[in-house]
Formats: C-alpha cells, sequence, structure tokens
C-alpha cells in the first residue's frame, strides 16, 4: 500500500511539476479564459497557470481524507477505502491531462500560431468524463454500505441487498453513459456534446434514483 501511496501523492503533484518545468517557457501574458465561443475573452499572467495544478493538490488530500473517513465506516476490510483512493488517483490523471492541454493551447495561442476551434477542449474534456464514468460504473459494484461514494439515496441504503442491485444498476448506467459520452466527445462538435454529455449524466442519476426506490419497495 506504501507504493500505491507514493504513485498517488506523485500523480497529485505531477501537474504542478510539469507546470514548474513549463513556466520559465511560457510568455508573459497567456490566455486565462475562454468564452462558450471558444474565444479567448481575458489574458492574464502566466503564474496563473499554478491556480489549476494546486487546485488539483487540495482535491488530491481531500479524497485521502474521504478514503480516511471510508474506512472508519467499513467493518471487516478497507474495500471503500482502496475504491475512494484509486478514484482519487484516477482524478488526478484526469486534471493532468486537462492542464497539459491548456498548456499546449497557451503556448501555441500566445505564439501567435492561432487558436483553431473551442470544440477540441470540450471534446476533450468528454471524452475523459466518459471514461471516467466507465471506470466508476466497474468500481459501483464492489461498494459496501456506506455514506460517501457510490449511489447514495434514502432507499439505496435501506438495506445491504438493495444497497449491492442499486450499485450494480448504477455502475451499469454509468458504464452505458460512459461509452456514450465517449462517442459524443468523438463525434459532435464541443459545446454540443457537453450539453449531450450532461444531459446523459443527468439521466443516469434519474434513473438511478427511481430504481433504488423501486428496489427499496421489492426488497
Amino acid at each position: 500500500m506504501k507504493n500505491k501511496k507514493a504513485l498517488y501523492v506523485a500523480l497529485m503533484f505531477l501537474p504542478l511539476l510539469i507546470t514548474l518545468i513549463a513556466l520559465p517557457f511560457l510568455p508573459e501574458q497567456i490566455p486565462a479564459h475562454y468564452n462558450f465561443a471558444g474565444e479567448i475573452d481575458r489574458w492574464g499572467s502566466k503564474y496563473e497557470t499554478l491556480i489549476f495544478p494546486l487546485t488539483t493538490i487540495g482535491m488530491g488530500c481531500f479524497m485521502l481524507w474521504m478514503a480516511k473517513i471510508a474506512a472508519k465506516q467499513e467493518e471487516g476490510g478497507k474495500n471503500n477505502e482502496k475504491i475512494v483512493f484509486y478514484t482519487g488517483m484516477g482524478l488526478s490523471l484526469f486534471f493532468t491531462a486537462e492542464h497539459c492541454f491548456f498548456l499546449h493551447k497557451d503556448f501555441t495561442a500566445a505564439a501567435g500560431m492561432g487558436y483553431s476551434n473551442p470544440a477540441d477542449i470540450n471534446q476533450l474534456i468528454c471524452i475523459l468524463l466518459g471514461i471516467s464514468l466507465v471506470i466508476m460504473g466497474n468500481f459501483m459494484p464492489k461498494l459496501r454500505n456506506n455514506g460517501i461514494i457510490g449511489l447514495r439515496t434514502p432507499w439505496s441504503m435501506k438495506n445491504d441487498t438493495v444497497w449491492k442491485k442499486s450499485q450494480l444498476f448504477g455502475g451499469v448506467s454509468f458504464i452505458i453513459g460512459g461509452v456514450l459520452i465517449v462517442i459524443c466527445g468523438i463525434f459532435i462538435d464541443g459545446y454540443t456534446a457537453m450539453c449531450v454529455a450532461l444531459g446523459i449524466i443527468i439521466i443516469c442519476a434519474v434513473a438511478g434514483t427511481v430504481y433504488s426506490y423501486y428496489a427499496a419497495k421489492k426488497y
């Protein structure tokens, strides 16, 4: 477990390391914000690139804290703690990929090479989000009843049977939804893809909630 924690910390600090390496080569002014049309609407200091890595570190620390709470809630095992731990690692990878993409855009836009289409940003986010949902969907059926992670509703937590069935349903819906979101990210233009992805997530959430109610009544 020590090696896994070392890897976790390394992934948590990876965006900061990449940024510190890139920082001396960045121009003083970089694109700091894009509007919904994908146009640069604010330029800022290159040191603003440090905000995202610091946020990633904060998120990583939060997930470690959540993992400890999950371990305390689970009797006779550390299953939930491991899943929260791996979720934190996945989020760090997600943020690292996104941050590298934005660093690339900072270089190209500031160098006058132009900024193609905002779709690629939104499409990348959709693809990474979809992959994350597929991974989470695979983990969900392995979760044990807890108040921190998983498909948690007043009905899904009624008993262990309802919990297991709710997590299985939620996991399958997340996998299907994740695959659909990845497809959207590949074939649909950016902003539209994000809207479709949001709709898919809402449908998955509503379906999971309704199913947990149904399962609680049945079991």
